[in-house]
């Protein structure tokens, strides 16, 4: 891999879950606030899409774990874009241990929509000028929709919080993880999650939770009330 923008940290307690490791949510915002970072550092972060009404959702993550970092670790956490084409960007992300060993690796799909209208826009000079388009990393890269069970088993429903919400006043990618983490049930941690999100939750809506399994995966679709999905999650074991 070329350069790709990194930062460093020490997983924190904060971070971890009941075994000392960091949590699959935590890496997932590891990679979210890598991306932010790079974003900053080059001027196209929330104030440069903010004053061009813009504003970046993801449509898809694949995050595959080799090994989840344990409780005081030095780790290093990295992205690099691989292809910018109209309103849709892809971008990998890593995280390597003290050694230098990769310890995580994720593909993910955004798209850039109008605050106002919600319509694609095409990516502005600036962001095609500034961000570095490398060759993806070697992975495995599954499709980005996630195919469902036949019949899948109603568990819950919740109220959308606004300690749920981001930036964008919409339901954080990494909320649905944790919310539908909750409902997984496995003695052995994940070593994929895919993630598909199809439209934004938003304070005061009602979000049910279902649950399947196929295979080794169990599946989670966080829906609206009629059925809808905001989100559809894949736990692999």
């Amino acid at each position: 891999m070329k350069n790709p923008f990194t930062f460093t940290s020490r997983v924190r307690y904060s971070e971890v879950d009941a075994d000392r490791e960091l949590s699959l949510v935590s890496v997932l915002n590891y990679f979210q606030d890598c991306s932010t970072f790079q974003s900053e550092d080059l001027d196209i972060g929330l104030v440069y899409l903010r004053d061009r009404h813009l504003f970046w959702v993801i449509n898809s993550w694949q995050i595959d774990v080799l090994r989840y970092p344990a409780l005081g670790e030095k780790i290093t956490i990295g992205t690099q874009p691989y292809e910018l084409k109209g309103f849709m960007g892809l971008r990998n992300f890593m995280m390597w241990d003290e050694q230098e060993k990769l310890v995580v690796k994720a593909n993910s799909v955004w798209s850039l929509l109008d605050t106002e209208t919600y319509r694609p826009m095409k990516c502005t000079p600036e962001i095609l000028e500034k961000y570095t388009i490398t060759e993806k990393i070697d992975m495995e890269y599954l499709p980005r929709k996630i195919a469902l069970p036949n019949e899948m088993e109603k568990q819950d429903e919740l109220v959308i919080a606004r300690h749920h919400l981001d930036t964008n006043q919409h339901v954080n990618n990494g909320k649905y993880v944790e919310i539908g983490a909750e409902y997984v049930q496995h003695n052995n941690k994940p070593v994929r999650l895919r993630a598909e999100y199809l439209k934004s939750a938003m304070l005061g809506d009602t979000m049910t939770v279902y649950t399947g399994a196929v295979q080794k995966s169990q599946l989670v679709k966080l829906a609206d009330t009629e059925g809808k999905a905001f989100a559809i999650l894949s736990f692999d074991f």
